[in-house]
């Protein structure tokens, strides 16, 4: 990711504000499928001029009190406003970062491992800045392998999103999924990352327009936590509930922790895991 991705996602998030969204009428002869810049910086209380520079990557600098402006103008979501956070940190910092992120981690350190083990049977995994499962208990191996999802070496949860056709059936909600999938690579990535940058280009041959479209518009941020939906061959949909726990590690490791949504889907689990049945509870979203 380059220092221009401020400015893309201020672009992306224009265009994603109906203007009744923000109490405008929406009128004729729209150029734009979102607000237009005028009213943006109307809202924000900015200068047009000043608002052109930022999306045009001319100003990668604005001060907190125009960044808060701009993400109340443009109703960002707290997990948007995290991103917003963190590419205006990248900008004024990219001058002490290195020119190359390195090679992304391949294993785990022992107490990750040993922390990831304390989960089994449950289903939990570690993944890396890409998205590569690095580690994973056995409640998520029997969970995952008939999917498809660990058959890539090394797993990664993009690439079988947009490379592998299995993924539209394994994921009912595969829009979504492909849109959080993106929105975790982007947060991700960082100026001069050569590995993100090698994967990005994998991804957008594989996928295509599905990933480049996305790739270009950030359609969301990034999710720690919610409910998502997944059709096993051998027990039928699940709802898992999941929770993402970031590590205090460089390569900026995330435990993610699945747990049953419903009754149906803790009796799946149970039956997946070898458990005794009732041994999981559903837990309330």
């Amino acid at each position: 990711m380059d220092e221009r991705e401020l400015g893309r996602f201020l672009r992306s998030r224009r265009d994603a504000v109906s203007p009744s969204d923000v109490g405008l009428p929406a009128g004729t002869r729209r150029r734009t499928p979102g607000l237009r810049r005028a009213e943006v910086a109307t809202l924000a209380g900015i200068s047009v001029d000043y608002l052109v520079r930022l999306e045009q990557g001319r100003d990668r600098r604005p001060s907190a009190a125009v960044l808060a402006a701009l993400a109340n103008a443009l109703r960002l979501s707290d997990e948007d406003r995290e991103h917003l956070r963190q590419l205006a940190s990248i900008t004024h910092t990219a001058e002490l970062c290195p020119s190359d992120a390195g090679v992304a981690a391949r294993t785990v350190r022992p107490t990750v491992q040993a922390l990831l083990d304390r989960f089994e049977p449950g289903p939990a995994f570690v993944l890396n800045r890409l998205s590569d499962v690095l580690a994973w208990t056995a409640g998520y191996d029997r969970l995952a392998r008939p999917l498809g999802i660990l058959d890539r070496d090394p797993p990664n949860l993009v690439a079988y999103t947009f490379g592998d056709e299995r993924a539209r059936t394994a994921y009912p909600d595969w829009a979504a999924i492909a849109d959080e999938q993106v929105g975790n690579l982007s947060v991700a990535c960082h100026p001069g990352d050569t590995a993100a940058e090698e994967l990005i280009e994998q991804l957008g041959a594989m996928g295509g327009a599905e990933f480049v479209d996305r790739w270009t518009t950030r359609p969301v941020a990034h999710k720690r936590t919610g409910v998502k939906r997944l059709a096993h061959p051998d027990v039928g949909e699940l709802r898992l509930a999941f929770e993402t726990m970031q590590l205090p590690d460089p390569d900026e490791q995330r435990l993610v922790v699945y747990l049953p949504a419903d009754d149906a889907t803790a009796a799946a689990l149970d039956e997946l895991t070898g458990r005794r049945p009732g041994a999981l509870r559903a837990v309330s979203g």
